[in-house]
């Protein structure tokens, strides 16, 4: 029971952060190039990583779990944020935001396929329902709707989903922050040359929000925040911790009104709490 208590607040803490991600790349797209932005954010976190896992003097990772770690770099290191980037360019950060929704249904999915959990079908009612309730709270906020940014938005919450999942899997292996630094190291060389090669001529065009932007998603939510979401989803249960991120969308919204002066309407607030029921509830029968 402790165990399962300190995945799920790990979780939690991890999804604050990540909620902060969409907000600080719509910033950084302003004046970056997407490619630029995410090689540079990888490069950033991957040095990073590359020292921890120095310091701790970590094993290398056997050769059976390089398959894996290639999964989860493709999937939250190259594509969730180069598609959510280039989304980013087409629509806004409350349109994109909504998608995250999505995210507990995709962590599940491969959650069964990848990590051989088994829910109950009551979890599943629960998951759909928390689902369809920020689906529909999209729909009511009347965002427009962009064919090339949703499209993005979708494929970037398939490979998320199975890079939670792969990660979380291996987590129990290798421990959290383990996973996603060796990940990010394996990244390192082609991310940290697609970064000089993709390098402005010249930063002094660049503003403090942009920059902050940069800095935030290279930092937290390349690495600080996958250290505590793969401890969450190896300790809690992928799906059930999984179900958290259908509070990052509230999270991320309200972020996005304090950083991009985005309208906050007292509707997101009774769909938030309508939402928590659902991850209690899916809580409850994710075992």
């Amino acid at each position: 029971m402790k165990r399962s208590t300190s995945g799920w607040l790990s979780g939690f803490v991890g999804v604050v952060i990540f909620s902060g991600s969409l907000p600080a790349t719509r910033l950084a797209v302003t004046q970056f190039d997407p490619v630029f932005l995410t090689a540079t954010r990888a490069a950033i976190a991957g040095i990073l990583a590359l020292l921890l896992v120095i310091a701790f003097s970590e094993k290398r990772p056997a050769r059976r779990d390089i398959p894996s770690l290639l999964i989860v770099a493709a999937g939250v290191v190259v594509g969730f944020p180069l598609l959510t980037a280039l989304a980013l360019q087409h629509v806004t950060s409350a349109h994109s935001i909504v998608f995250i929704g999505l995210l507990p249904l995709a962590t599940a999915a491969f959650g069964v396929i990848r990590g051989g959990e088994c829910p109950k079908p009551a979890f599943w009612l629960f998951a759909v329902a928390g689902s369809a309730l920020v689906c529909t709270f999209a729909i009511l906020q009347g965002l427009t709707a962009a064919p090339a940014g949703d499209g993005l938005m979708l494929a970037a919450i398939a490979l998320c989903g199975l890079g939670y999942a792969e990660g979380a899997t291996l987590s129990r292996r290798l421990g959290g922050w383990q996973v996603i630094s060796w990940a990010l190291v394996l990244s390192l060389p082609v991310m940290g040359a697609l970064s000089l090669w993709s390098m402005p001529s010249s930063f002094s065009g660049i503003g403090a929000p942009a920059l902050a932007g940069l800095i935030y998603v290279s930092l937290f939510s390349m690495l600080i925040g996958f250290i505590f979401w793969y401890h969450g989803l190896a300790h809690g249960g992928i799906a059930g911790v999984g179900q958290l991120q259908l509070l990052q969308p509230f999270f991320g919204l309200i972020l996005a009104a304090t950083l991009l002066n985005e309208t906050v309407t007292g509707g997101m607030f009774a769909v938030t709490a309508a939402v928590i029921a659902c991850v209690g509830a899916a809580r409850r029968f994710a075992h």
